[in-house]
């Protein structure tokens, strides 16, 4: 089977989309330090046992010419991740003074109250 029709292949690249996943919740970091990670796993046989070899019949390579492909397999399971990820609502906790002390003090020393402004949406 050759390298170009390997890469057509849904299940193929599934395959792969699916290591580098794998990688990626070992180690939540981008490429190129995703790579070193990669090629960690594969030395070691960690994703169902496959080496290099195996991984290469599932169109993951780790020559320099594959780099971009490769790269652009992280970057797409990065951003999947991302994706899912729950958003955080930021809320911002400004004191103010209320209306009703501002009367009371004195202009030179102002009193800060429990109001706050700012709300997550």
């Amino acid at each position: 089977m050759d390298s170009r029709r390997r890469q057509d292949d849904p299940s193929v690249a599934t395959a792969a989309l699916d290591f580098v996943r794998f990688c990626h919740r070992r180690k939540r970091v981008g490429w190129p330090e995703l790579y070193d990670e990669m090629c960690h796993v594969a030395s070691r046989g960690l994703y169902h046992g496959w080496g290099f070899a195996e991984l290469a019949e599932h169109g993951i390579a780790f020559g320099l010419s594959e780099m971009p492909r490769l790269a652009s397999l992280v970057a797409e399971v990065v951003t999947q991740t991302a994706d899912r990820r729950p958003r955080m609502n930021v809320v911002a906790l400004v004191p103010v003074m209320a209306a009703s002390d501002a009367l009371e003090e004195a202009p030179d020393e102002p009193r800060l109250s429990g109001a706050f402004v700012g709300a997550a949406r």
